[in-house]
């Protein structure tokens, strides 16, 4: 059970980092800034966890799991309770900044912990119960507030008073939860790491993580910029709707997650790949022809394609990753990942001037495409030449 409560305390965690989602257009309202502001705003949370996991991504090896994550949870309320008094851009991005530094807590330690707290021989289904809470968490952020926002009182209050009272019952859970790491030190010896790779973990590192940084970039480009076309382009005001459609996208991530085990890792990661190909070509023909049955469908299939890679390399890395050194591979991978949802995101949005959201999100789709098609060729060979050398696949 210890398992399942790290993954419930996670997937609160990263409640918070998607729930400005749909009050974006309400922020906008309120304090007039532009699209590319909004981007910006959506990047200073992909920058705080890259930083995060850069400097004490691995940390968590030395002085344990059980602090980090408390640390992530007391950084997340800082963020809920930023966002309860912002009244400025520098607010919001303060409030963004502490939520990404929250999600680089959690994101590769709180794999780690959910993984080290399983019992013997489910490591496999706990590395979906991992995976999972990291997507659903994010997912029902937006869900959540726009629920919250169109149908209840003070929609820039409700949601993050709510996230609050999670945030307060996951500390006192997570508390209660054992230290995984043998011989942790005080959290007051923390220093920072520099990020290395095990030799063991190289040969598959790159692909994959290319593969996680084209899946990141596209649920980047659904919570960051999907409630302005919406809104703008296919006149889709409902802040409900808007939270329902991103949802989809994070949901179809974890649905997309429970085909792993059927695939195998090694092969889950190309055929994911695929999958998000095909989820990019509905989304550009849901900007090309503004209609939303397309997007709809693009958050469905996209979504289960970046699931499917997202499980694959976390399962693949998690298994050639030596136990000492497993907290900062995964942190590695997801600072790759997270590269994906900001970098792209601030192109779209500067693009968006001279080009319109609709045709920048075009120029997205079709370099992410091609992202995704190379690291899915390069891991197809790599599994013929497995297969051919005798080797079995993950």
């Amino acid at each position: 059970m210890g398992h399942l409560v790290a993954a419930a305390a996670f997937a609160v965690c990263m409640v918070g980092t998607t729930l400005p989602t749909p009050l974006y257009g309400l922020y906008q309202e309120r304090l007039g800034f532009s699209e590319l502001t909004v981007t910006v705003v959506f990047a200073v949370y992909a920058f705080g966890v890259i930083g995060v996991l850069l400097l004490v991504g691995n940390v968590s090896d030395a002085v344990g799991r059980r602090p980090v994550l408390l640390c992530g949870l007391v950084c997340s309320a800082a963020s809920a309770v930023v966002f309860l008094a912002a009244d400025s851009v520098a607010l919001l991005f303060l409030g963004r900044l502490l939520s990404g530094l929250s999600a680089g807590l959690f994101t590769g330690t709180g794999t780690a912990y959910v993984l080290e707290l399983a019992p013997p021989g489910r490591r496999g289904r706990a590395s979906f119960v991992a995976t999972a809470a990291n997507m659903g968490g994010l997912g029902c952020g937006p869900l959540l507030s726009g629920l919250l926002s169109q149908y209840a009182p003070h929609p820039l209050v409700l949601p993050f008073a709510v996230h609050l009272g999670l945030l307060a019952v996951s500390f006192a859970l997570l508390w209660r939860l054992p230290e995984t790491v043998a011989g942790a030190r005080p959290l007051r010896t923390a220093r920072p790491v520099r990020p290395s790779l095990p030799p063991e973990v190289r040969r598959v590192f790159v692909p994959a993580a290319v593969a996680a940084f084209a899946g990141f970039s596209l649920l980047g480009l659904f919570t960051s910029v999907s409630p302005a076309f919406l809104a703008t382009d296919l006149g889709v005001r409902n802040r409900a709707v808007v939270g329902l459609v991103v949802f989809t996208a994070f949901f179809a991530s974890t649905l997309g997650q429970l085909l792993v085990p059927r695939l195998g890792t090694a092969r889950a990661i190309p055929l994911g790949c695929l999958v998000l190909i095909l989820g990019l070509a509905l989304l550009a023909a849901s900007l090309a022809g503004e209609s939303l049955p397309p997007l709809v469908l693009s958050a469905l299939v996209g979504g289960a394609g970046q699931g499917m890679g997202l499980r694959g390399a976390v399962g693949e890395l998690a298994a050639a990753a030596p136990a000492a050194h497993r907290g900062g591979v995964l942190s590695a991978l997801f600072v790759v990942a997270y590269f994906g949802i900001s970098i792209p995101v601030i192109g779209v949005g500067l693009l968006t001037g001279p080009l319109g959201l609709a045709h920048a999100g075009l120029v997205f789709a079709a370099c992410m495409a091609v992202l995704a098609a190379v690291s899915g060729l390069y891991l197809l060979a790599l599994l013929r030449r497995e297969r051919a050398a005798g080797r079995p696949a993950g």
